[in-house]
């Protein structure tokens, strides 16, 4: 998982991708914002999620793409099906859609994006979930119609559809009510996003309540965590990694993904048994692969 917002061009990513890709990892993720969140240079600036997403649809051939997570607020539901859709056919049926409400005031204010209060973002993503996953799952020939609070869709042919049948949703979040109604609704996968252990294993049981009471098995929910990734082969180049993700070893010990390579091992296996089923390490500094290489040969394998 990538931060591009934090300064990154397309051959950037395309070099993390193809090189995650290379590895044998199972997927690229990237951010979807518009400027940088933390201070310092904005280098190059961000690039638009669904664009870079498209081009490395067709400049990869294996890893599964997707966004972690898109913003409600930046697109209206019927064109970002049809955006998504033609980006899964693209990709041969690769792509995942993370949906979120949005947040990050700043960048909404800086591009003319109207930012809405919390709940009503919530009432926002709620009627794009409903949408979007219609329009998807309208059968061919049959047109979708919708009706609610912020959209209005009358009689859309509910095209073109995506090669995945359904394309995975994802939903994050550590909110304690709607967050995990919305996923157990809606969404293929439920994540988590960088915290401690007993944060996480407590938002797990919240989405699977949710499911319950929405009348799912909990079991067809994926349960999944967002990491900061800082291993090294020795306390040195731990340290020397937490410091260009912006924390220190110590912090990443407890919240994220830092240490040597037994030590993620050992991370990676409690959130496995607290049901965590994928795991996503944000990786921030994009020029240093060989820290990818060193989780493809020395975790991966124990995995």
């Amino acid at each position: 998982m990538t931060e591009p917002q934090e300064g990154a061009t397309y051959d950037d990513l395309h070099r993390v991708a193809a090189e995650s890709e290379r590895l044998g990892f199972d997927a690229f993720f990237r951010s979807d914002h518009y400027q940088r969140i933390s201070p310092g240079d904005p280098g190059p600036g961000s690039t638009d999620a669904w664009a870079v997403l498209a081009g490395l649809a067709r400049d990869t051939s294996t890893i599964r793409l997707g966004t972690m997570v898109s913003s409600a607020t930046f697109r209206l539901p019927g064109p970002l099906a049809i955006t998504v859709a033609t980006v899964d056919a693209m990709s041969g049926g690769r792509v995942e859609l993370g949906l979120g409400s949005g947040w990050f005031d700043a960048e909404h204010t800086s591009y003319g994006i109207p930012f809405l209060p919390v709940r009503e973002r919530f009432d926002l993503l709620e009627e794009q979930l409903a949408i979007v996953t219609g329009l998807w799952a309208t059968p061919p020939g049959e047109t979708f119609s919708f009706t609610g609070a912020h959209y209005s869709l009358a009689d859309s042919p509910a095209l073109p559809k995506p090669v995945q049948s359904p394309l995975p949703v994802i939903v994050g979040g550590k909110g304690p009510t709607r967050t995990p109604a919305l996923a157990a609704r809606f969404a293929a996968e439920y994540n988590v996003p960088f915290d401690s252990l007993e944060v996480t294993g407590a938002c797990f049981e919240r989405v699977r309540r949710a499911c319950e009471v929405a009348g799912r098995d909990p079991s067809s929910l994926v349960l999944s965590a967002a990491q900061t990734l800082a291993v090294g082969a020795d306390e040195q180049e731990v340290r020397r990694r937490a410091a260009a993700a912006g924390g220190d070893a110590a912090s990443l010990r407890s919240d994220g993904l830092g240490g040597t390579p037994a030590e993620v091992v050992d991370k990676l296996g409690l959130l496995r048994e607290l049901g965590a089923e994928r795991v996503y390490l944000q990786v921030l500094d994009l020029a240093d692969l060989d820290h990818l290489g060193l989780v493809a040969a020395e975790v991966a394998p124990h995995v």
